[in-house]
């Protein structure tokens, strides 16, 4: 699925299939699939305190699961899909899908921090937001546009998401390595507007069904002291 027509045609024609198989094989398939991670905090994250809103990027497969969990965090005033890692000029959906433009499709967090840390919005995205041991994926889509990433915006929130990657894998919650990289944030370019607030509009698309309202619901029952039930969308 690596463009905008190719995701509609694969949904269009897998819709009457998962239909039928979404009351019993397709609910097991989505818990194996989507399986949240319990993990603890970060040992090492900034204090709450009164300030102005802050922001982080982060990257993990489709923008569409990855925006909709983090409208859900309380303490988030936006989350806007887009595209970090690459030129402003060629941050377009078609192009990104090539994979080869050195972007990530990403999401831009802004956040209360007197509300919510920025270690517990890591430990939301490690959790439930995507799969950190996947490399180069995310679920059904492939290309190093869908890689886990945090795009560090000073040096203090990259020594917070060092030491909790190397926290998580001491720990063992996930199988696998985690293989999440820290890069320095040189751009962040917004997403074209069908793809903003994709879950909320498109509750029934069955890419959204099948891979992203899992995470929503795995958040609210993982972090139910992070979770708001109302999300917060651009049209607000």
């Amino acid at each position: 699925m690596s463009s905008w027509k190719r995701r509609a045609v694969a949904a269009t024609a897998v819709c009457g299939i998962m239909l039928i198989l979404w009351g019993t094989v397709g609910r097991l398939a989505v818990s194996a699939a989507e399986r949240p991670a319990e993990i603890p905090p970060p040992a090492l994250d900034n204090p709450k305190a009164a300030g102005p809103p802050q922001t982080v990027v982060l990257a993990g497969g489709c923008f569409w699961g990855v925006q909709a969990v983090f409208q859900h965090l309380n303490g988030v005033q936006r989350a806007l899909s887009g595209y970090a890692g690459g030129e402003r000029a060629t941050a377009e959906y078609e192009i990104v899908s090539s994979g080869r433009t050195g972007h990530a499709e990403s999401v831009q967090v802004t956040f209360d921090p007197n509300v919510v840390s920025y270690g517990e919005i890591l430990q939301v995205f490690f959790s439930v937001a995507h799969d950190p041991t996947q490399l180069n994926r995310q679920g059904p889509d492939s290309g190093t546009q869908y890689r886990s990433a945090i795009f560090y915006a000073d040096e203090q929130q990259k020594q917070i998401a060092t030491a909790y990657i190397a926290q998580l894998d001491q720990t063992g919650k996930f199988r696998k390595q985690i293989v999440t990289r820290v890069d320095p944030l040189q751009g962040f370019y917004a997403a074209e507007g069908y793809h903003q607030d994709y879950l909320v509009k498109h509750p029934n698309d069955p890419y959204i069904v099948f891979n992203d309202l899992p995470k929503v619901r795995n958040f609210e029952r993982t972090l139910p002291k992070l979770y708001r039930a109302e999300a917060v969308t651009l049209g607000r």
